[in-house]
């Protein structure tokens, strides 16, 4: 016998097909499991004589399909999710090795446990070439009214050998609708099984009557959509039916309630909520984490029982693109090997970057350009914008911030430019789940082995046109608990804004030369941490827009836009800057120039808004509600637009739990005996709470020759601050250096990426006139939210300021270890980066007397 040749243990049917062969995966496409089970009995029998292994994957709950001391049955979950299920079946037939006989469950169950047919079809595409590789044979029920046509011809596609399986009365037909490889003059009738004899059923009377006894034909919908339509059925149903409903939608969107966020949302989103969420959705699966945040936010909100906020929220139109969607990108594009390769440690990062250069080339089935294609026509041309959502992102311990991209886009156009535009961004939302920030920054929360699948949100652009411009009238962040306080008056319970005119990227991005205005909601028109006379230094002067003749984001000076109708006052958002107006009239007058007429420079105070409307009462009692349903403090990115009447309408884009840790104890300061031991001193100007922090080691990025760098030799600096920070990540070390760490514009600050710095116990930016660099208290930013979520104190050092010291030359004296700590380091950086090890400095700060102190001990009292 032919060792390729695989019996089905009917001996006519193997004539029928010319046998099965190694490698093949036969799907059996029948009624009920009593069907399969008389093709699976002969099948297994004659493995049995051949002496075959035979491997049983056990995963659904209908009864055993085969037993015997003689079967391997291995028992997995798919409630685990697709990805540790594929995962779990690859591993178990790699284990197994070649030449197993198999035999699978009701693919129908994986249905139940994923309610997807396009994760059953990826699934079947990423399991059946390896068992051919491994010249297995696998068996595999598939039941007719469990399935959608679509999901038939995806499994047909991948198979070698489909069977239609039908039983009328006492007899069996089995019809081969595939065979791969194969072919005779009869192969592809239907057959009756009488016996081991197989009759090729060719007359057409027999063919009809056989055909008739199947009934009238219809196209079976698929699972996802069974269950929605059994969803609005139960609207109409018990109180019991509408609770089964609202939990099957909430596993299938939202995800499993095993966690803290979920559990949250499923109390405040109503089956009403979910179904509204079902019908816009484009594929299946999980909406993610900043949908569930978003959504869950709002909900909250609307349904307070004071009725405060409902007529202050902005309504949403958002569109979610299912999880699933990302694993079947990733199937049918055949980059599956590379997700397998990244469950394994040794290689998580490396398989990252492979994704990461290819998850930008690949091609949508088309069923999702379609849906996509009938959104955009919802939206018309009114700009979106395509924000990440993955299963882990905003939830509590884990906030992603800024891990993930997101995407505005224009949306002019016609449609099918406008669907290749979006399926870029969504291609580049994909690729940044690869990124190396994203992927360390899992590894350092120990979650590189938990399942992280990438959903998308995608949403009208909160705004309005202007001209050939849109933009809100005004968007940030909010934090409901300011632990990180700068001023002594600070309620800290009253929460912290971080607002800006435009678009929100200026006050989440740490990457402009720009200043959002810093409100602490207890007292909004107090602007002590900058001297008024500095105020329009550290303001807003460029508005992030969306350029819709250009089809591009950009940046635009607030002083252009003065003369601009934006549908509301003015007033509202900016003021005649007197401190800047009086120093140009002086400044006139000494050169004996004319002092009247000049038009008055303004600045972005929100004086308006805050102390004439309702909005900052408002955003005050919304994060108070919003942090007492979390039962925890929440960080908030929202966008603010007037009415016609003068009114505040608040959109909540974004919603997740602050990950922070409370002021502690208050610290006494010691007294300083010996400025000389004194690295620096300030009043205030610090975030971290009460410490007392003895430091190792301070790595100084020295100012004047970092000023002397290029482009390209400042972001070395950053890449070599990343090494010494993996080099000392068990040691204790504050990183110190001129302007803005974590800027992307190099002539601002260091340009390092969070990853590069996050295992540092202090971050202290330092001014230089010399090159203009400034610190900038970002509070509420992406990257501060780094430095909170990570516990790393932050102090700003402007020595120009009254009762401040700073002594860079303590570490400048010490000898340099970096060519120690990192041998191949370049060493002309070497004058560019400084490490020096202590073994008496300490950092202090006390919120109380608003004091931060870093020094050696033997110069303190």
């Amino acid at each position: 016998m032919d060792p390729a040749r695989v019996s089905t243990g009917i001996g006519g049917l193997d004539a029928a097909i010319d046998g099965l062969r190694i490698g093949d995966n036969v799907v059996w496409h029948c009624e009920d499991l009593d069907d399969f089970a008389r093709m699976l009995e002969p099948y297994v029998a004659g493995a049995r004589r051949e002496r075959r292994r035979l491997v049983y994957v056990r995963f659904a709950d209908h009864l055993p399909l085969v037993g015997g001391d003689d079967v391997q049955v291995h028992r997995l979950d798919p409630a685990e999710g697709f990805e540790p299920f594929s995962i779990a079946v690859h591993d178990l037939v790699e284990e197994t090795g070649r030449e197993a006989f198999y035999v699978f469950d009701s693919l129908a169950a994986l249905l139940e446990a994923w309610h997807s047919d396009l994760l059953l079809t990826s699934f079947f595409k990423v399991t059946c070439p390896f068992l051919y590789e491994l010249d297995t044979v696998a068996y595999f029920p598939l039941l007719r009214d469990e399935v959608s046509a679509a999901t038939v011809a995806g499994i047909r596609e991948t198979t070698q050998v489909l069977f239609d399986l039908q039983v009328v009365g006492d007899e069996t037909y089995v019809h081969p609708l595939k065979v791969d490889g194969r072919s005779s003059a009869t192969m592809f009738f239907p057959h009756l099984i009488a016996g081991e004899r197989a009759i090729p059923v060719t007359s057409s009377a027999a063919s009809a009557r056989l055909a008739a006894t199947r009934g009238r034909m219809r196209r079976r919908p698929d699972h996802w959509t069974r269950l929605v339509d059994d969803a609005f059925d139960a609207l109409d149903g018990s109180i019991a039916e509408q609770r089964d409903a609202h939990a099957l939608l909430a596993d299938a969107l939202l995800g499993r309630d095993d966690g803290r966020m979920a559990g949250l949302a499923r109390r405040h989103l109503s089956l009403d909520d979910l179904l509204v969420v079902a019908t816009r959705l484009v594929g299946t699966g999980h909406i993610g984490g900043k949908a569930v945040g978003m959504l869950t936010a709002r909900a909250i909100l609307a349904d307070d029982i004071d009725g405060r906020f409902v007529d202050h929220l902005e309504p949403h139109d958002s569109f979610h693109l299912g999880a699933d969607v990302f694993y079947h990108y990733l199937v049918s594009n055949g980059w599956w090997g590379h997700r397998l390769a990244q469950s394994h440690p040794g290689t998580f990062l490396s398989a990252g970057a492979t994704l990461h250069e290819l998850m930008p080339t690949g091609r949508f089935p088309a069923s999702v350009r379609e849906q996509l294609l009938d959104m955009l026509g919802h939206f018309g041309q009114a700009p979106i914008i395509v924000r990440s959502s993955s299963l882990l992102e905003d939830n509590f311990g884990n906030a992603f911030a800024g891990k993930y991209d997101s995407f505005f886009l224009t949306n002019q156009g016609a449609p099918e430019e406008r669907l290749e535009a979006l399926l870029d961004a969504v291609r580049a939302v994909y690729a940044s789940a690869m990124s190396e920030e994203a992927l360390r920054y899992r590894l350092s929360r120990n979650l590189a082995e938990v399942d992280e699948q990438m959903a998308i949100l995608i949403q009208r652009v909160s705004g309005d046109h202007h001209g050939q411009l849109f933009f809100p009238h005004a968007a940030g962040v909010a934090n409901s608990s300011n632990l990180y306080t700068w001023d002594a008056t600070v309620d800290a319970e009253a929460g912290m804004l971080r607002l800006v005119f435009g678009l929100g990227t200026r006050a989440v991005d740490r990457t402009t030369s720009d200043h959002a205005r810093i409100v602490a909601l207890a007292d909004p028109l107090n602007a002590r941490m900058f001297d008024p006379e500095d105020l329009s230094a550290f303001s807003q002067r460029r508005v992030d827009v969306l350029d819709l003749a250009a089809g591009r984001q950009a940046a635009v000076p607030l002083a252009d836009l003065a003369a601009t109708d934006v549908g509301a006052d003015w007033s509202l958002f900016t003021s005649p800057d007197t401190a800047v107006l009086r120093r140009l009239g002086e400044r006139d007058r000494e050169r004996g120039r004319p002092t009247s007429g000049r038009a008055a420079p303004v600045v972005a105070d929100f004086r308006g808004l805050l102390g004439e409307t309702a909005f900052p009462a408002l955003m005050r009692d919304a994060l108070a509600t919003l942090a007492a349903a979390y039962d925890y403090p929440v960080d908030v990115e929202f966008t603010v637009n007037m009415t016609s009447a003068g009114e505040p309408r608040i959109g909540i884009v974004q919603c997740r739990p602050l990950q922070t840790r409370g002021p502690g104890q208050s610290v006494a300061i010691p007294e300083v005996a010996d400025d000389s031991g004194v690295l620096f001193a300030a009043p205030g100007e610090f975030m971290g709470g009460n410490v007392n922090l003895p430091i190792d080691w301070v790595v100084m990025v020295r100012a004047t020759p970092y000023l002397g760098l290029g482009s390209p030799q400042r972001h070395g600096v950053a890449r070599l601050v990343g090494e010494v920070n993996r080099r000392l990540k068990d040691d204790s070390f504050l990183l110190l250096g001129p302007g803005r760490w974590g800027t992307t514009t190099e002539s601002l600050g260091v340009p390092v990426r969070f990853a590069e710095i996050n295992h540092a116990a202090a971050l202290v930016e330092a001014t230089d006139a010399a090159g203009n660099f400034r610190p900038e208290l970002s509070y509420g930013s992406h990257f501060f939210q780094d430095l909170v979520e990570t516990g790393i104190f932050y102090a700003a050092v402007f020595d120009d300021r009254p009762g401040v010291t700073f002594h860079p030359a303590l570490v400048a004296a010490r000898e340099n270890a970096l060519l120690e700590l990192v041998p191949d380091a370049d060493p002309h950086l070497a004058a560019v980066v400084h490490v020096a090890r202590f073994d008496d400095l300490e950092l202090y700060s006390d919120i109380l007397s608003q004091r931060v102190l870093c020094a050696r001990r033997s110069c303190l009292r």
